[in-house]
């Protein structure tokens, strides 16, 4: 059977960047993120959920966090220098990024969007995030995806 490749996929190979890609079956609706570590053999703490938020200011704000964790908003906001965030609406999701729900991945945007991905990647060798669709997903260094996403680190889970 021929390997399925995504957007986000071609986007990498273009930029050269190595990645492992991972496959797992669904039905329509997302698999949550511990099924996804689980069937991809990987430490839950090396899979990222991706979230979007909107600040106070109206600006749109990107974070990667591990699947294990929750968004902490206070940290989030101070993190992108906002007064407050909140997350989008699911419906926003598509028109904003260009992905659906449970397919988001902060690689290949509509829009190149501040993005921030959570410190605890720092301790990893690869992490694994959406590859931009349902069932897909790449695993790649940490360090790659912020080169990529002009991302930056921060503190962004709760304690």
């Amino acid at each position: 059977m021929k390997e399925q490749k995504t957007n986000v996929m071609r986007f990498l190979e273009q930029k050269k960047i190595k990645y492992v890609p991972h496959e797992y079956p669904h039905g329509d609706e997302a698999v949550d993120g511990l099924t996804v570590a689980d069937i991809c053999g990987l430490d839950p703490a090396q899979v990222f959920k991706t979230l979007v938020a909107r600040g106070a200011s109206k600006n749109i704000y990107v974070f990667v966090l591990p699947v294990t964790h929750e968004l902490d908003l206070k940290k989030a906001a101070k993190a992108a220098g906002e007064k407050s965030v909140a997350m989008i609406h699911v419906s926003e999701i598509n028109s904003l990024t260009g992905y659906i729900r449970g397919g988001c991945s902060p690689v290949g945007m509509k829009k190149q969007y501040r993005t921030f991905f959570n410190s605890s990647a720092m301790q990893q060798d690869t992490i694994m995030v959406s590859a931009g669709k349902i069932g897909y997903q790449v695993e790649l260094a940490p360090d790659e995806l912020i080169k990529l996403t002009r991302g930056t680190y921060a503190d962004l889970t709760e304690d």
